[in-house]
């Protein structure tokens, strides 16, 4: 840890200058109207378009995505090509499952305080709604002895060797949120850490009400400056985030029923994170490119952090990752002004503000002579989450770091932390600064 504590981001300043994302679209069952690579070209385009530099001028791109479909392939590529930027501009895939976004912001931060790019569009995308659906490994076996049968007699051998059972589809989505170490579903782990730091339903169900109701009033009063329209091919205009419940009430949300541990868990579909589809871009430029270009940075990145822990407790990552940031940058609770944590279960949340101060587990787990100080429930997530604004996987890390900016911008503030669990036990977190107006 001591090492850890001590390693510091060196290298030139980069800026986050703009960003934009599409609205959120829950996922209703059948596939979405937008493919990954839409996503990001819907995005994408009005960032690009009111930029001071043409497409091309960029140096890369890089996109978190967890899973593109067979036909965008390097999703990145796909997006830089239709959105202008060239045959010329280097563009790439990462997936670090739901830190995928964050991934590929870091990336670009690293390469431009490296020195090796001065320009990088960064971000996620992801269409959950799309997720494929597999064939079971007999059905696969089968379909190959079906193939190398020769003649009517070994055809008929190899159909009557085919079962019902061997036509059910696998849903991809379900095993893509399934830890394979542990076994556990990720709704499960949250079960798991609202058991351990004793987080009882009424609380996770008024956060998740909570979110529900900053988000309408950050719609109602446009404080959502990131926000573009996605434009269907069959002309539908998708103007804002869809899985908004303003109807919602504690009486609904404790109607609902455990989603991941019947009959007695306490997570339900009301308080975790909806499925999603939906992308996130951020543009960051170095002080020579802002120069240059004439650029407004919205905030300066100025760290960065990824930790590891057992895959059964993975909703706590954003403590394994914000705590050694902020202990080589000699930083306290009160020393950040704003905090986005990553909504993937308002029992991952809560576990998490729990596991933050309390002395043992900062201490046994994080190696800390002393807990963190608390952080302010008005601080975090001012203006709602995952578990109202849906979760793409690929794009949340970027969302988050992109709204964080915004927050400061408009609060006049100077200093924030963007933070998330990631599914296999891990969390991410950026440290965003500017300087304070006022």
């Amino acid at each position: 840890m001591a090492t850890r504590r001590t390693r510091r981001a060196r290298g030139r300043p980069v800026f986050l200058v703009d960003g934009a994302r599409t609205p959120f679209l829950k996922a209703r069952g059948r596939p979405g109207p937008f493919s990954a690579a839409d996503l990001a070209v819907q995005a994408g385009r009005p960032l690009l378009l009111r930029q001071p530099f043409e497409p091309p001028e960029i140096d890369e791109v890089v996109l978190g995505c967890v899973m593109p479909g067979p036909d965008e392939a390097n999703v990145a590529r796909v997006a830089a090509l239709r959105l202008g930027c060239g045959e010329r501009v280097p563009a790439w895939t990462v997936q670090r499952n739901c830190g995928s976004g964050m991934q590929a912001v870091d990336v670009a931060f690293r390469r431009i305080a490296a020195g090796h790019a001065d320009l990088v569009l960064a971000g996620g995308t992801e269409t959950m709604s799309r997720a494929p659906l597999l064939l079971d490994l007999a059905l696969a076996a089968w379909l190959g002895d079906w193939c190398r049968a020769r003649g009517l007699p070994a055809r008929l051998r190899a159909l009557a060797r085919l079962r019902p059972r061997h036509l059910r589809p696998v849903v991809g989505l379900l095993r893509g949120l399934t830890d394979p170490v542990v076994g556990l579903s990720m709704g499960q782990t949250a079960e798991h850490l609202a058991w351990r730091f004793g987080i009882a339903r009424e609380a996770m169900d008024a956060f998740a009400l909570e979110s529900h109701r900053r988000l309408a009033a950050a719609q109602d009063e446009g404080r959502l400056p990131e926000l573009e329209p996605a434009f269907g091919a069959d002309g539908v205009a998708y103007t804002a985030d869809d899985g908004l419940r303003r109807d919602t009430s504690m009486e609904r949300l404790a109607a609902l029923p455990p989603a991941f541990d019947r009959p007695f868990g306490q997570v339900t579909a009301g308080n975790s994170a909806q499925v999603t589809d939906g992308a996130a871009w951020v543009l960051l430029a170095s002080e020579a490119a802002v120069e240059a270009h004439g650029l407004e940075p919205l905030a300066r990145i100025v760290d960065t952090e990824w930790a590891a822990l057992d895959p059964a407790q993975m909703g706590l990552g954003p403590v394994h990752a914000m705590a050694p940031l902020l202990a080589r940058r000699r930083l306290r609770s009160a020393d950040v002004d704003f905090w986005e944590i990553n909504e993937a279960f308002a029992a991952q949340v809560l576990a998490c503000l729990a596991a933050w101060t309390d002395a043992r587990y900062c201490r046994e787990a994080l190696g800390l002579r002393r807990p963190f100080e608390p952080i302010p429930h008005e601080r975090l997530n001012v203006d709602g989450g995952a578990i109202s604004l849906g979760h793409p996987v690929g794009a949340s890390g970027a969302r988050i770091v992109l709204h964080l900016a915004h927050v400061l911008a408009r609060e006049g503030a100077r200093r924030g932390l963007a933070t998330l669990c990631v599914g296999g036990g891990q969390g991410g977190a950026v440290l965003l600064e500017r300087e304070a107006q006022g």
